[in-house]
């Protein structure tokens, strides 16, 4: 019964036999930990169809006969195609009513006890036929509600054996009907095809909600944009805006294209990007994305990115391709559909032959009580159990809903598989600067050494050594550098060192500035500072000698104490913090947020030993060896996606914090927090824990209900009708369970 759940968003919930090799648009960063098991099912034959999709090349998997996801070779041929002509396929709710009431009307009559309130009626017979006129209209209304509502199934399972196809759902559905005929059981086989339509309809339902909750992030890029050429205005398509171009955005209406406001004041809303719904207040020269409202006035903008490549299409095309590398849970439900179906088929066989054979020649007595018939019943209802639809549909489903959900409130989740193992959090570490705190450094001190040398002119030494820097420590000694005298400047030989300073040629002068790592590697005595070692100290030297250091401090974030409770309290009680500053200052910010291990002075390369080592106290506490140790928690790392990237990669989970302009971000972490807020971090771990209870409600209770259904029906203790609840209606409340992560918003 399984639907593929994004025909043309790709969100990758589709059929689990589909091979996701067929996206051109991979990101182009690999995460070397990651060795993921690729399903090695059975592939049915598609035509590829190539098409444009917003400015990506996508394949259009059109089938040739369909498929149901099962893994099991399902097929749909009857109804599921893609575009127009598979929606005039589509038995339509009108006939599913048509034929449920025809079969109500086919229960009366049959059941009613006409005979004692209209004998006249009732006892009468149609000549020639010794058949009575109640029989042949409860057998008509049986007879066309089959029809309405079981015609197309049975059509397709005769098309799908011309194929080659046996086992798919068409066929089970339609030898499961057919058998209840021949066995005189009218009512049953009319109940197989009308429950499976509602199935069917429930599916249908179920796939459009999750697309349509993709449709809501695409619908918040608008597809106009009003172009200011000189003193005209001009509505243009927004893919058609040139970066460059002067933009206009109206009170309340949304940003088409990211860009830098040149003129205008206003307070913007960036809920779509972010989840958060306090609006911000933006003026000439800051940055504005894609999708924000502007709340009040009139805003120009230029625009620094073409529609395709701005925020709100990154997070778009994210989660439409979130599900590309499959969970455990999605392999084995795709291993598990392929044998199971085929295994629970020769058991109906073997059940409807060899009891009543043995009965019949060693025990005639019971074969007496349960002939031919009662097995032969027994077995189809072992056919209408045996497809496993209820999985193949809601295990994706459910990571779908998940990650959609997540993306809502600005948590962008790049795949099930990341989700899964943010769930399985055991450690959480984090980087100090602009994760736990804002980056926002500013100068508290100044601290000369050289008594030539003034507080004025270390700065002015340090920011000219730093002129040329992106870093935040560079950024804060230029700001309070008020002397004009920068382009006067002569910079040569600028060398930026990872993780320890910059050396620079400033007007003839050598120039180190940096932390105490980049003294040690050119030989520089430095003495030490006994006040303000509570902040970052930048030291500066000239020409091989030390001149003196700069105190520079930075600022927790407001939620960053928060964050280290909220994750304490779901259980993640190991929480790292790694930070290239000194010992005491990283120890004073750790103190102040609750952390217990703290680590400082470290390099890039020293974060990313650290992490090897806190992978090697998972592996050991799961267990020594075997099995145990795949069942060990994971170690997610959170930075900021630009100097962390090989600690990103070497996590289980990498998660880069205030992305929403930063590409370099997006590309570097296997889950990207839109917002500058930590907590969302436990928000996501929360949303992935609910997200993997679902699927194992699902797993567990859909197997659970098909076993006992399959055991009871093998006793003859069940009918058919309890035979169709295990197939469509287990379906159906796996399929509900599933959006229930749709509906449910963070905190």
């Amino acid at each position: 019964m399984s639907k593929e759940i994004h025909e043309h968003e790709h969100c990758d919930c589709e059929h689990d036999e589909h091979e996701h090799e067929c996206h051109d648009h991979h990101h182009e960063h690999e995460h070397h930990h990651h060795h993921h098991e690729h399903c090695d099912c059975e592939h049915e034959e598609h035509e590829h169809h190539h098409h444009e999709h917003e400015g990506h090349e996508h394949h259009h998997h059109e089938h040739e006969h369909g498929g149901c996801g099962c893994g099991c070779g399902h097929d749909h041929h009857h109804h599921h195609h893609h575009g127009e002509e598979g929606e005039e396929h589509e038995l339509s709710v009108k006939a599913i009513v048509a034929g449920g009431i025809l079969f109500v009307i086919g229960l009366l009559l049959e059941h009613l006890p006409l005979q004692n309130w209209i004998p006249s009626i009732a006892d009468m017979m149609i000549p020639g036929l010794k058949v009575g006129l109640i029989n042949i209209l409860f057998m008509l209304c049986y007879l066309a509600a089959y029809l309405i509502c079981g015609k197309d199934i049975v059509v397709g399972a005769v098309s799908n054996l011309f194929h080659g196809e046996f086992l798919d759902e068409a066929f089970l559905m339609t030898v499961s009907s057919i058998g209840a005929i021949v066995l005189g059981e009218y009512a049953e086989a009319t109940a197989i095809m009308i429950l499976y339509q509602i199935g069917e309809k429930f599916e249908d339902y179920a796939v459009e909600k999750s697309r349509n909750a993709i449709g809501e992030i695409a619908k918040l890029r608008p597809d106009k944009a009003l172009v200011k050429n000189d003193a005209n205005t001009v509505e243009v398509p927004a893919d058609e805006v040139t970066v460059g171009s002067i933009i206009l955005v109206k009170a309340g209406d949304r940003v088409p294209i990211d860009g830098v406001i040149v003129n205008g004041e206003s307070f913007i809303d960036t809920s779509a990007l972010t989840g958060e719904s306090v609006p911000r207040k933006v003026k000439a020269g800051d940055e504005i994305l894609s999708g924000s409202i502007n709340k009040q006035g009139l805003l120009e903008i230029r625009t620094t990115k073409l529609a395709g490549d701005s925020a709100l299409a990154r997070i778009l095309e994210l989660v439409e391709n979130a599900t590309e590398n499959k969970t455990k849970s999605e392999q084995f439900v795709t291993r598990f559909a392929r044998v199971y179906t085929p295994i629970v088929c020769i058991a109906a066989l073997v059940l409807a032959i060899i009891p009543p054979l043995f009965t019949k020649f060693l025990m005639p007595q019971a074969f007496a009580l349960h002939g031919w018939h009662d097995w032969i019943y027994r077995a189809l209802e072992f056919l209408v159990v045996s497809c496993p639809c209820a999985l193949v549909i809601s295990i994706p489903l459910s990571f779908c809903s998940g990650i959609t959900a997540c993306a809502k409130n600005g948590i962008l989740i790049k795949g099930s598989v990341f989700l899964e193992a943010l769930a399985k959090t055991k450690t959480a570490v984090f980087d100090k600067t602009g994760t736990l705190t804002k980056g926002n450094f500013i100068v508290t001190d100044i601290h000369p050494m050289n008594p030539e040398i003034s507080k004025q002119e270390l700065i002015a030494i340090a920011a000219h050594a730093e002129l040329l820097s992106n870093h935040p420590i560079s950024a804060s000694l230029r700001a309070v550098h008020h002397e004009n005298c920068c382009d006067k400047v002569k910079l040569e030989n600028v060398e930026e060192i990872t993780s320890k300073g910059i050396k620079a040629v400033v007007n003839g002068k050598n120039v180190l500035a940096g932390n105490e790592a980049l003294l040690k590697q050119f030989n520089v005595a430095y003495p030490e500072c006994p006040e303000h070692q509570d902040g970052t100290i930048v030291h500066v030297a000239c020409n091989g000698e030390y001149a003196g250091h700069i105190v520079i401090s930075d600022e927790v974030k407001a939620d960053s104490a928060e964050t280290v409770s909220a994750l304490k309290k779901i259980g993640i009680e190991n929480v790292v913090m790694l930070t290239g500053d000194n010992e005491k200052t990283a120890r004073t910010v750790a103190e102040r947020l609750g952390i217990h291990k703290v680590y400082g002075q470290m390099m890039s390369a020293d974060k990313l030993a650290k992490v090897e080592e806190l992978l090697k106290e998972l592996e050991a506490g799961a267990g020594e060896a075997g099995k145990k140790a795949k069942k060990r928690g994971t170690l997610i790392f959170a930075g900021d996606g630009i100097n962390d990237a090989p600690v990103l990669a070497r996590a289980d989970v990498g998660i880069a914090m205030g992305a929403m302009g930063s590409d370099a971000a997006v590309e570097a972490g296997d889950v990207v927090i839109m917002e500058d807020n930590p907590l969302k971090i436990a928000d996501g771990i929360k949303a992935s824990r609910r997200t993997l209870g679902i699927v194992h409600q699902n797993l567990y209770g859909s197997l659970g209900i098909k076993i006992a259904i399959l055991l009871l029906s093998a006793l003859g203790i069940t009918n058919m009708w309890i035979a169709v609840f295990g197939d469509v209606g287990v379906t159906i409340l796996a399929v509900l369970n599933s959006l229930r992560l749709l509906g449910r918003k963070n905190r």
